[in-house]
């Protein structure tokens, strides 16, 4: 198999320099192997001979890399094609066309822009920050032999599935990636442990929430999904934590996990259960993917199908004060406790002119409750002549209120910042929050805040490494702040504006609370506290009991300290003092 990089290898000194502060971590020196994991221009890369080797032994499954934005290219992998590039710019959005590749994720500046759909036909289109190969994973075997070859090789070593990482975790430089998208087993099982009896499903580490809700639904029964339907379940999603519009119902993906299978870095394939290798089981339910071991499936709690309300409400700012505008904003928010305490979930965005919540969702509800929650904001809406609109309605079953709710929706490709605000806050503090909201969207022309309020304590939910702030959140919000494909330096400002401006005044609001691990500021200080609580520690003692030698690494995973990012992408050892 021929090497396809030595003609592409002209990187950008400060798109890499962005992507090392992205990962919160410190620019090191290049230095040689073992300090540095190999890149394609060193001579301890693998030859071609050795990757063809290495080929066979993954059943013919190895994908060198070609970014699909090549197309849009003059001096590119393959010849430039105007109308395939203009076909890939109109569907760039769309999840699928990035979970359907073996390299391209949907967080466009974890790609530093290498290979750009949206810059000119002459500029370079290089593998950058992609990975430079890629295992099509289709069993256990392939994963265990990718361990081996990429930890034999001194290779940076990736797990990626969908795409959809917010932290940049499923892509590397000079990477070598183990693609889980094709390991789509789904069964319906009944589970019967000292924990639990009853129905679950098993599915591999590439099923996506819409096929895992597809199976379950033929079954009669209902998972904890993704608010969006094409995210893979199995891997950072459920070992994240994982939110959801039955959250409030029956808690976090996280929480309702009971087994997973396991290829250990040792490439041992083990099953961590609440019974066997419970402490891989503990920090695998919740305390993030890509770091302790390579996952291969999930058992999960399945439950009994049930009638579900849900309905949607947006007013905007039109013919009507700001302040009316935000005092409007502030009751919709002030109702999200009681809708969380009936077992609802409300996904709701906000901008300078709008605040459209789509959907509200209370599984087993009805619609008089619903109605009954949102009367008082309705009746202020009226009083004051906002403009509205506002509809709901009563479903056969959660998956049919789902699939009407809840359409498809395109790649989140904002510059985020999360946090998690406490139940308590919104009680006590909805003034001063609400002023926040409203410096957030006033004060800066394009940005939005997006929040899904769950209330994920309020059914008995297991010890699990589950950021211990998810249990006093009332919703999770994101700033998001729009992404140019165009303008790498106002990404890099707007990107620091969450950081150092933005945040600040939400977590001075929120002391002690946490982030959404899955959906959080890349740039956080103090990450380790913030996205893990106090679990942190007993993460790491538990990441290095299984991957000793820090095989496995991933942009603010557990034990991602042990190394740093370097200029040109490359992983190295920090340096001591």
């Amino acid at each position: 198999m021929a090497n396809p990089c030595p003609a592409r290898r002209r990187l950008y000194l400060a798109v890499f320099l962005v992507a090392a502060l992205l990962c919160g971590l410190s620019a090191a020196d290049d230095t040689s192997p073992p300090a540095c994991r190999c890149m394609p221009q060193d001579p301890c890369w693998p030859e071609d001979r050795l990757w063809d080797r290495f080929n066979k032994t993954v059943d013919g499954n190895l994908i060198a890399t070609v970014p699909i934005a090549s197309v849009c290219h003059i001096d590119s992998f393959t010849p430039y094609d105007q109308s395939q590039c203009a076909q890939l710019q109109s569907t760039w959005g769309f999840p699928a066309t990035h979970y359907e590749s073996s390299t391209s994720i949907m967080a466009p500046m974890y790609t530093n822009l290498s290979c750009n759909a949206f810059s000119s036909k002459t500029s370079p289109c290089t593998i950058g920050n992609y990975v430079q190969y890629t295992v099509n994973a289709t069993d256990a075997a392939h994963a265990r032999k990718t361990i081996d070859f990429a930890a034999r090789h001194n290779i940076r070593l990736v797990i990626r599935n969908t795409g959809h990482d917010l932290l940049g975790k499923s892509t590397g430089a000079g990477g070598l990636a183990i693609w889980m998208h094709h390991m789509k087993h789904i069964s319906i099982v009944d589970y019967d442990s000292s924990t639990y009896s009853g129905k679950a499903v098993k599915m591999g580490a590439g099923v996506q929430s819409f096929e895992a809700s597809d199976a379950a639904y033929r079954a009669g029964l209902v998972i904890v999904g993704g608010n969006c339907p094409t995210v893979g379940l199995v891997g950072g999603y459920s070992q994240g934590g994982g939110h959801g519009q039955l959250v409030s119902h029956v808690g976090l993906a996280a929480d309702q996990v009971l087994e997973w299978e396991v290829v250990l870095a040792n490439g041992k394939l083990v099953t961590a259960s609440p019974t066997n290798h419970p402490d891989l089981y503990w920090a695998l339910s919740g305390g993030g993917g890509g770091t302790y071991g390579v996952v291969v499936s999930m058992t999960s709690k399945a439950y009994p199908e049930l009638p579900t309300t849900s309905g949607n409400l947006t007013f905007s700012n039109t013919g009507v004060s700001r302040d009316t505008f935000f005092a409007a904003v502030a009751m919709f928010v002030s109702i999200l406790p009681s809708i969380g305490d009936a077992g609802g979930t409300s996904i709701w965005w906000l901008t300078n002119t709008t605040l459209s919540a789509t959907p509200t969702t209370i599984p087993g509800g009805s619609t008089t409750l619903f109605n009954s929650l949102f009367r008082p904001l309705v009746a202020f809406l009226a009083q004051n002549k906002i403009q509205y609109t506002y509809y709901v309605n009563d479903f056969p079953t959660y998956y049919d209120a789902y699939q009407t709710m809840s359409p498809p929706i395109n790649i989140t490709d904002q510059l985020p910042g999360g946090r998690l605000i406490p139940r308590s806050v919104v009680e006590q503090d909805l003034p001063d929050l609400n002023t926040i909201f409203r410096n957030i969207v006033e004060r800066n022309a394009g940005f939005l805040i997006s929040g899904v309020m769950v209330n994920s304590s309020r059914v008995a939910y297991p010890d699990n490494s589950v950021n211990p702030a998810w249990r006093d959140a009332l919703m999770n919000v994101v700033i998001g702040a729009p992404f140019d494909y165009t303008d790498w330096d106002g990404n890099v400002a707007r990107k620091q504006l969450i950081t150092d401006e933005l945040m600040p005044p939400l977590e001075e609001l929120t002391p002690g609370s946490g982030a959404y691990l899955n959906e959080p500021d890349p740039n956080q200080r103090d990450w380790q506290q913030v996205f893990y609580g106090d679990n942190y520690d007993s993460l790491l003692e538990i990441k290095r009991k299984y991957d000793p030698h820090n095989i496995l690494y991933a942009c603010k995973a557990v034990g991602s300290e042990a190394w740093t990012v370097g200029e040109n992408g490359r992983l190295c050892k920090p340096q001591r003092d």
